[in-house]
């Protein structure tokens, strides 16, 4: 189950906010019931570029030996 503060990885891409499948949020609300989730992104600078209402089918939580990849982050 995620709960709020976990982090997670995006399923689908959002280009309205420059996101991309694979892309690291982190929970910020849970929606009723786990329904769906407000999802903060965060550069890796630290700055946040979106944070964004997401249904349950949209993230996953992180698995086993998963590794981040870094790419540049363009808005839409």
């Amino acid at each position: 189950m995620i709960k709020e503060h976990d982090r997670i990885i995006l399923t689908t891409d959002l280009p309205d906010y420059g996101l991309k499948i694979g892309d690291i949020g982190t929970i910020v609300l849970v929606h009723a019931k786990s329904k769906g989730f407000e999802v903060e992104f965060v550069s890796l600078d630290g700055e946040t570029v979106a944070v964004v209402s997401l249904l349950t089918n949209q993230v996953r939580p992180i698995g086993q030996r998963e590794i981040a990849h870094a790419r540049p982050f363009a808005t839409a």
